[in-house]
């Protein structure tokens, strides 16, 4: 099982003061990607599942995404970006110069999921638009 299910799914590759450290990260670019969904082989508009990837200062990357059940405490969450698939596209780049934190686009995103009104899309287009 991979993170980027459409199912619940809680993996850990941080806690504690890492996590803390983490949030609280400059973010210098932002990438909103998207990718096919689950068992289809193309990304048509909302026929996909979309996130951004962020680079901090040391380079490191991370996708940040939204789905129903993703998180315990909010269904926008970060995982390293080692653990994406091939099929992820860029489709939007932005330069955030270290003005907003990790947790920043976290709360963009928004803690609960919806369908309709507030699903990975609408997230990622927030993140963006900050």
């Amino acid at each position: 099982q991979t993170y980027f299910l459409c199912t619940p799914n809680h993996n850990y590759d941080l806690s504690g003061a890492d996590l803390t450290r983490l949030y609280n990260s400059p973010v210098y670019k932002a990438e909103r990607m998207k990718r096919p969904l689950e068992g289809t082989r193309f990304v048509l508009g909302a026929i996909s599942h979309s996130g951004v990837r962020v680079t901090l200062a040391n380079g490191s990357q991370w996708l940040i995404h939204k789905g129903g059940g993703y998180g315990i405490s909010s269904d926008t969450v970060v995982v390293n970006a080692r653990h994406m698939s091939p099929d992820w596209r860029v489709v939007k780049e932005g330069n955030f110069l270290g003005r907003k934190t990790v947790a920043d686009f976290v709360a963009t995103g928004g803690s609960d999921y919806n369908f309709l009104f507030d699903n990975c899309h609408w997230a990622s287009i927030r993140m963006m638009n900050q």
